[in-house]
């Protein structure tokens, strides 16, 4: 297991304010409150109970809504959001270095045995580690819910909001990141980059996981890999005011 890791959360708004904070009535996501707590205070909190992180940093525009957050027992920071997730990720890494933990405000259920399980497993060989859950994991304690999956021939995953920067090489990994956000609505400069037959493959079913993997580590000059984490909860964020209903319950049967 890494140890002495810095954490960092991503609990920027969108330009021109995120859609369910103004549902919530809340000026960030990230303070959309769940049985008293504030989701980011609830994501702070299962870092702070993981043996492994040292320290928290928080990329949010306005620090006082850090300041506001009752202490957990770990050293807070605050940086400044950038203008996207993998914008705020990068400036992070130039300003605290790996290995970093990333993981995103929304991620209301994160408790610190997915973050223990996460970097246990986490191939040392990795420069960068991406979390994923497999679809029957998550039909099995959430059928309800919906989700988005990335169709592999070897099966179908849904992401964790769970990034392990293991390496400085982990820097060519969030370029890509940002090339693809910068080409999200160029879909054929998007293909063009990743290739036209690793889509096709991707289109038609054929393409693995270790496949896919193999080709955005050759991207970036960086060694990717993923952790399958066992709990298919882990991969439930709040991006719509049904996820925020279903995380409500879920945390309500737990005890949380």
């Amino acid at each position: 297991m890494t140890a002495g890791l810095t954490a960092l959360v991503l609990a920027g708004t969108r330009a021109g304010g995120d859609p369910l904070a103004t549902y919530a009535g809340v000026s960030h996501k990230a303070l959309i409150d769940i049985a008293g707590r504030t989701m980011l205070e609830r994501v702070v909190g299962a870092l702070a109970a993981a043996p492994a992180i040292q320290r928290i940093v928080i990329a949010i525009e306005r620090p006082e809504i850090v300041a506001a957050l009752p202490p957990c027992g770990k050293p807070i920071s605050v940086m400044p959001a950038a203008s996207g997730p993998s914008a705020s990720v990068a400036a992070a890494l130039q300003s605290e270095g790996t290995p970093m933990l990333v993981t995103t405000a929304d991620h209301a259920l994160l408790s610190a045995q997915w973050i223990a399980e996460f970097l246990s497993e986490a191939p040392v060989t990795a420069d960068a580690i991406v979390g994923l859950a497999r679809r029957e994991a998550i039909s099995a304690v959430v059928p309800d819910t919906q989700r988005t999956y990335l169709r592999f021939a070897d099966g179908e995953f849904s992401g964790c909001n769970l990034f392990l920067l293991r390496s400085p090489a982990a820097q060519g990994v969030v370029h890509v990141w940002q090339q693809m956000e910068a080409e999200r609505k160029r879909p054929l400069q998007l293909l063009r980059r990743l290739g036209f037959s690793y889509a096709l493959r991707y289109r038609w079913g054929c393409l693995s996981l270790e496949q896919a993997l193999a080709r955005l580590s050759a991207l970036s000059g960086a060694r990717i890999d993923r952790v399958v984490l066992s709990d298919g909860r882990a991969a439930i964020d709040v991006d719509k005011p049904v996820d925020l209903e279903l995380v409500r319950r879920l945390l309500a049967q737990e005890g949380r």
